[in-house]
């Protein structure tokens, strides 16, 4: 019956592993559209920055910390929605003792910078390399 159990909550383990995948996945598409959108709409202002003097470092250093910071505050928006719910349970007339565990709430968190990170570099890449003439004739 352990034996049974054990192999249960494995497969139960690798699914909920698969579906989270799916879900960081869909989720860093919908950052890397946000960001390449944000890009076509600000193309005029990075090539008004190019032609003052910024570098292709400046303009993928502020694009990357934009996804970055998206994706953080995210984060921590489902942290605290997490937090809540722990709480909410734990005001419950019931038998159950939730836990909220700081391991995995820095994890969470942290894969979530990551995948604003992962995700960011594309668009903030586009946008570095557009050529300050043509960004500036953009309409």
């Amino acid at each position: 019956m352990t034996k049974l159990w054990g192999d249960i909550t494995g497969y139960l383990v690798a699914f909920m592993i698969a579906v989270s995948s799916v879900g960081l996945m869909v989720g860093g598409v919908g950052v890397m559209n946000i960001m390449l959108v944000s890009v076509t709409e600000r193309t005029r202002e990075i090539g008004i920055r190019k032609a003052l003097g910024a570098t292709k470092r400046t303009i993928l250093t502020q694009f990357t910390t934009e996804a970055v910071t998206l994706c953080a505050l995210g984060g921590f928006i489902g942290v605290l929605m997490g937090a809540l719910l722990t709480w909410i349970i734990y005001l419950l007339p019931i038998s159950l003792t939730p836990a909220l565990s700081t391991t995995w709430v820095l994890i969470g968190f942290g894969v979530s910078c990551i995948i604003g990170l992962v995700f960011g570099i594309y668009p903030a890449w586009k946008a570095a390399n557009l050529d300050p003439i043509e960004a500036l004739r953009y309409e």
